[in-house]
């Protein structure tokens, strides 16, 4: 039976940033089904965790981009054995910073993020393509690449998720292969989150690559083998 694997997409630009990475796993891997789930609207953990259940067909490897990889987590934690195993790629165990994990975003300068989603979707949009962009050598380029032709998806409930989803105990109980990607020139995930997130589950795959939290952007091919590596290692030992 050919494997399927699901990706979910990150906070305020949908799908098709995603699109250029489902091309490379589906060229990786023909036999393959490679789909991308669009992340369900609200800040309401369970409610956006049950839709996401219903969405994806158990079996289905997970991988998830930013918001995404901290949801994949959390659904993988739902499911248990009816999820065969997650990869996440810049993302965290806690997007903001918080007692007993320091190495995420400031909280003061989430909030101020967070106020201007309510006041100026548009420009929050803008900010933040810039801020995942940044790191990169072709930073302009990969910005202009990332920007949505609109804001529908810079969903202010989306971004009480990110400052309420704490996966560390998830993490560190998660009984399947997981593999965790970070990008060393990330602006929204610090590097350090990396470490943090090796010895918070010591039975997770965690490595980093250089690049900026557009990975899924700068380098598609390269993770596209990546995943595909690591899902065979435990589908055929």
């Amino acid at each position: 039976m050919p494997e399927t694997l699901v990706l979910l997409p990150g906070w305020g630009l949908g799908p098709a940033a995603l699109e250029p990475l489902a091309q490379a796993l589906r060229l990786s891997r023909p036999g393959a089904q490679v789909l991308i789930e669009p992340l369900p609207l609200g800040s309401d953990l369970e409610q956006v965790l049950a839709e996401l259940d219903r969405a994806v067909a158990p079996g289905a490897w997970l991988l998830g981009w930013s918001l995404g990889g901290m949801l994949a987590v959390a659904l993988a934690a739902r499911r248990g054995a009816a999820c065969p195993g997650l990869i996440s790629i810049a993302s965290n165990a806690c997007f903001v910073a918080r007692e007993g994990w320091p190495a995420a975003m400031a909280a003061e300068t989430f909030d101020a993020f967070e106020r201007l989603c309510a006041n100026d979707p548009a420009a929050t949009l803008k900010r933040f393509v810039l801020l995942c962009a940044q790191g990169s050598p072709a930073a302009r380029a990969l910005a202009k690449q990332l920007m949505p032709a609109d804001a529908r998806h810079a969903d202010p409930g989306g971004l009480a998720l990110l400052a309420a989803l704490d996966n560390r105990a998830a993490l560190a109980a998660l009984a399947v292969p997981h593999l965790h990607l970070f990008a060393s020139a990330d602006a929204l995930v610090p590097a350090q989150a990396a470490q943090a997130l090796a010895q918070a589950a010591p039975q997770a795959r965690v490595a980093q690559a250089p690049g900026s939290h557009a990975l899924v952007l700068e380098a598609p091919t390269a993770l596209a083998s990546q995943a595909w590596a690591f899902i065979e290692e435990f589908i055929h030992g």
